[in-house]
């Protein structure tokens, strides 16, 4: 081997150790220091509760010990992680109880303390996964309740009793610092706007098929804001003023009927603005509106009732609508020349809006912005931001 190729292979040697030590690297935590703070003075507050009152029973009823060291480790969830699935009311207390249980009954089956210890952890996590409670300081728990010899009070006293004060604790100081505590761990249905249902979610997390430290909830909540922010990246500071139809065809109130149906055919659009003398927006038309007003009973013959409509009466009294403003939408939604487009994002995909008035700060008609206009913006922008 030559010098070239030893040189080659310390590189490469380096490389790999460099990425083995990028591996075990922490992730940053995005943890502000008033946060920090909080979590600290809660764990404070919560582990001398729970200590004080067992140390007070303990004293009264002779029995220790009175205080169990996997109480810290549960304080740190229940503190620093309010949200998780982990550190909830039912995890703490079940799988804790529990998992001591397991601990003191492998004590007395097993008399190697080497098996029973691992055989003890081994059966509080399958415990605690059939009951619904894996909670990772029930594992010390259990090897805890080996190690001591414990009898089976211990699994009452320290452990749930000191589980539920530092609970209650919990409950009580979370709260009171702004932080949902028990937090909610279902909800019923992802919204409508989501590319996603809750469905795909159940699917994604069947096959992950593994434990996840954050709730369903929130996981699905955690999906639609990186949505949200995605859009809002791809989209930037884009305004409605930048991709509006600034000529925009309209319709005044007093405009037959047979000439506004002819204005939308001839450019083909399904909307008319309707506007006064001062070019202000007093109203629109559609499509939907002249079907509405020609649809009476049924779908049959409507092609020839919506031509009934339209044409005009030639006479000085009529029962049916003759011009625009006899059966325009008056309450309009718009939106200003300044917004930004991902504001419209909603409006078209939930509230129903097909076409959106764009006008200034005098309620002057600037412009109009179609789906098809929102649509082309969507795919513009992200046709340039992909790599």
């Amino acid at each position: 081997m030559n010098r070239t190729d030893e040189s080659t292979g310390a590189v490469a040697g380096l490389r790999g150790w460099r990425r083995g030590l990028a591996l075990l690297s922490p992730a940053a935590v995005a943890v502000g220091r008033k946060e920090r703070l909080r979590v600290a003075a809660g764990a404070f507050l919560g582990i001398l509760v729970a200590a004080l009152l067992c140390r007070a029973a303990s004293g009264l009823w002779g029995v220790t010990p009175w205080l169990m060291a996997p109480l810290g480790a549960s304080a740190v969830l229940v503190f620093a992680m309010p949200a998780s699935p982990l550190a909830q009311p039912w995890p703490v207390l079940i799988g804790n109880t529990l998992s001591a249980l397991v601990g003191v009954l492998c004590a007395q089956l097993v008399s190697d303390v080497a098996l029973a210890g691992a055989l003890s952890v081994s059966a509080a996590i399958l415990v605690m996964f059939a009951t619904r409670s894996l909670h990772p300081p029930g594992g010390a728990a259990a090897l805890l309740a080996v190690l001591g010899a414990a009898s089976p009070q211990f699994a009452l006293f320290p452990v749930a009793s000191s589980s539920l004060l530092l609970l209650i604790a919990g409950t009580i100081y979370n709260r009171l610092t702004n932080h949902d505590y028990p937090h909610r761990q279902t909800r019923a249905a992802t919204p409508a706007r989501s590319r996603f249902t809750s469905a795909d979610l159940d699917a994604a997390l069947s096959h992950y098929n593994q434990f996840l430290d954050v709730s369903r909830a929130d996981l699905a909540e955690l999906l639609e804001y990186a949505e949200a922010q995605a859009y809002q990246r791809r989209l930037g500071d884009l305004k409605c003023a930048d991709i509006m139809t600034r000529k925009v065809i309209t319709a005044d109130y007093g405009m037959p009927l047979e000439e506004a149906w002819r204005l939308m055919r001839e450019h083909q659009i399904k909307a008319l603005p309707v506007v006064d003398r001062a070019q202000r927006l007093i109203g629109i038309v559609t499509a939907g509106d002249f079907l509405k007003h020609a649809q009476r009973d049924s779908l049959q013959g409507l092609g020839e009732r919506v031509l009934e409509l339209v044409r005009p009466s030639n006479t000085t009294h009529s029962d049916k609508p003759e011009a625009v403003g006899q059966i325009m939408t008056r309450r309009v939604q718009v939106v200003s020349a300044g917004r930004p487009v991902v504001d419209l994002l909603p409006l078209m995909a939930e509230g129903g809006h097909h076409h959106v008035p764009i006008v200034d700060d005098t309620n002057l008609l600037v412009g109009i912005i179609t789906q098809t206009d929102l649509i082309r913006a969507l795919y513009a922008t992200s046709s340039a931001t992909d790599p």
